[in-house]
């Protein structure tokens, strides 16, 4: 029996089919161009991706990294309502969609879904490349300007992917506030930097504000303990890279890490993690070192050794990003068994 393809997979083959055609080097350069744009520090009033060749060139090249980021982000969402489920999901600022197929990663199964942007070409692409995954075929796609014009009707889920750095301080307000209040769930990834988590935390604050309940990937709602301007709270997603990856790039490895931060939020109550691993675990002779965000409201380092027994092997085998200790794990198996470095 040949094994189901991963969505993933059927994102990468779709997405290679958009550069036919079209030379690598004209990819690259385009690439390059709206980089340059994308990382200007004065937000736009207008799409940045013009016509369907910058959108091909940046869809083939971004959406990858940022598929497997809110992926990773639904992930650890997901794992905190496990008996929940998205019934309709709306997605702002989605461009050419990769959130939704990253929605549809996390819960397999059709449902209704609207993509709202004010750039027509990529609006248009991600409804072609939409017509390959089952799950999206019955997508809408609509144009939208974001920010103070913003409708969002009523739904269970909205995303809000790497689309906050593109707004003025304003617009960025009203955006949330309408994902407030037309969602259960809202969750928001923008890009790894202290400034991305910057705008994460702005909109975490916000969400509080108005009654909504951490999820993750903090252990709490309470007030971030990171000291502003001394670090910043972000993790990382391994994604494949193509061959324009590699050209734009440079260098040879066939994978990229993208860091990201986020928030997922509810408007019911849930219960998060106990704690959370924020930087990539320290393996040491006997040992490993995990930074935790705790549900007491603090930052600490762990440290766990053999002795520890099942926390041990489940610490050599913990990730950046996880929950900690692990769900499998018992409450007595992740008690009183780690010590402060």
């Amino acid at each position: 029996m040949t094994a189901p393809v991963s969505p993933a997979e059927t994102l990468r083959v779709a997405l290679a089919g958009l550069l036919d055609g079209l030379p690598t080097k004209v990819a690259a350069q385009a690439v390059e161009r709206l980089i340059v744009n994308y990382r200007g520090t004065t937000p736009t009033d207008a799409p940045i991706l013009r016509d369907r060749a910058d959108v091909a060139a940046y869809a083939a090249y971004r959406m990858p990294a940022t598929f497997e980021a809110v992926r990773a982000a639904l992930d650890a969402f997901a794992d905190v309502v496990p008996e929940w489920t998205p019934g309709r999901h709306v997605d702002v600022g989605g461009g050419t969609g990769a959130a939704t197929w990253a929605v549809n990663a996390t819960w397999p199964e059709e449902r209704p879904v609207t993509v709202l942007d004010w750039a027509e070409p990529a609006l248009a692409l991600g409804r072609e490349l939409a017509s390959r995954n089952p799950l999206l075929k019955s997508a809408e796609w609509h144009r939208s300007r974001i920010g103070a014009a913003l409708t969002i009707e009523s739904t269970d889920l909205v995303t809000v992917s790497y689309v906050l750095g593109e707004l003025t301080e304003q617009a960025r307000t009203e955006v949330v506030d309408a994902a407030a209040t037309a969602a259960q769930a809202v969750v928001i990834i923008e890009p790894g930097t202290p400034d991305g988590y910057a705008r994460v935390i702005e909109a975490r604050d916000r969400l509080i504000g108005v009654g909504f309940h951490i999820a993750a990937p903090c252990p709490h709602s309470a007030a971030c303990p990171i000291v502003p301007g001394e670090d910043w709270c972000h993790f990382s997603a391994r994604v494949s890279r193509s061959s324009l990856h590699r050209q734009v790039k440079g260098g040879s490895l066939a994978y990229e890490d993208e860091k990201f931060s986020y928030v997922a939020a509810t408007r019911f109550p849930v219960t998060p993690a106990p704690s959370r691993v924020v930087r990539r675990p320290q393996i040491r002779k006997g040992q490993v070192l995990l930074d935790l965000c705790e549900s007491e409201e603090q930052l600490r380092r762990s440290t766990v050794t053999k002795r520890h027994g099942l926390l041990y092997k489940a610490a050599r085998d913990a990730d950046w990003g996880d929950a900690w200790p692990p769900p499998s794990l018992s409450p007595a198996q992740g008690e009183g068994q780690s010590s402060d470095a």
